[in-house]
């Protein structure tokens, strides 16, 4: 079993260290928030007081943090610089930047230390059961000492060299994106005319307009008003600009990306800074000349 650094025990990276701790692995877990520590400590984990505490002595650093600005400020600190061993393995699953994820590890094999880009999808459900879908993106060998850790978590994917994990995560979430923007206006316009929600999305769900948000988002976080997912409305709208920024630089089309961006900006202005990304529903049907809710 390996000793493993993790650091970002957040909705996600808590149950994901919670499940490398059953699996038998030994997890020194860092998070900023105490509460985080404690959970990974009642798990089983070892709580430490910095990220440089839970580096020393690991052979392999798993990152689930909010962004690439974060990711490098950690890991090319010079206090976790100190503790690294040459030969370390870095897996970064957060939502990172792939042209970033390059660069970095490009800068790491400089020092002898080796690194793999591993976003997830599936939600904390996802992370809670094991379930995941891991984006993995690197060299051979890497991947596949990453690939015996990572099982656990979910189901690994080889998406390229180093970078294509990041950049598969960040077009996944575009698309979902898009899907629960649009699945949002059609179900709501429905709502108006009269077409009960719970049954159009029956009808959808057996037919060609189905999706994720359809299928799992509309039924369980927003038909049930809770807009608890686990997942930010900003963190997504991040994922989504990493996604065109990313199809601008490789020269992709991209008119129909850039409108939903926009459009989830207008939501994350208008909606609190706290708000779940289901939550588009709601801003959509606020933003309706006559909101679906008021005619049920």
């Amino acid at each position: 079993m390996t000793t493993i650094a993790f650091i970002g025990l957040g909705n996600m990276g808590t149950p994901m260290a919670q499940r490398l701790l059953a699996a038998g692995h030994t997890v020194r877990g860092f998070d900023l928030s105490e509460q985080a520590r404690t959970r990974l400590t009642e798990a089983g984990g070892i709580s430490c007081a910095s990220p440089a505490e839970a580096v020393a002595g690991a052979g392999v650093v798993i990152l689930m943090l909010p962004n690439s600005d974060i990711v490098e400020s950690v890991i090319s600190s010079p206090e976790v610089n100190a503790e690294l061993a040459a030969n370390t393995l870095v897996i970064d699953m957060s939502s990172s930047e792939p042209l970033r994820s390059r660069a970095l590890e490009q800068r790491l094999r400089k020092n002898g230390i080796r690194f793999v880009d591993a976003p997830v999808s599936g939600g904390v459900k996802g992370a809670e059961n094991g379930t995941l879908t891991v984006m993995a993106g690197g060299i051979d060998e890497n991947l596949a000492e990453a690939a015996t850790i990572l099982e656990c978590l979910g189901t690994v994917r080889r998406a390229g060299q180093v970078g294509a994990g990041h950049a598969a995560k960040a077009l996944n979430n575009l698309m979902s994106a898009t899907h629960l923007l649009v699945s949002s206006e059609a179900i709501l316009a429905g709502q108006s005319f009269g077409v009960d929600p719970e049954l159009l999305l029956q009808i959808v769900n057996g037919s060609s307009g189905k999706s994720g948000s359809t299928e799992n988002k509309w039924p369980n976080f927003i038909l049930t008003g809770t807009y608890n997912s686990g997942f930010a409305l900003k963190l997504m709208l991040k994922d989504m600009k990493i996604a065109v920024d990313l199809a601008d630089q490789v020269h992709a089309a991209s008119r129909l990306s850039h409108a939903a961006v926009q459009l989830w900006e207008e939501a994350a202005a208008e909606l609190p800074d706290n708000a779940d990304h289901t939550e588009i529903a709601r801003w959509v049907a606020a933003t309706s000349q006559e909101p679906a809710a008021s005619q049920r």
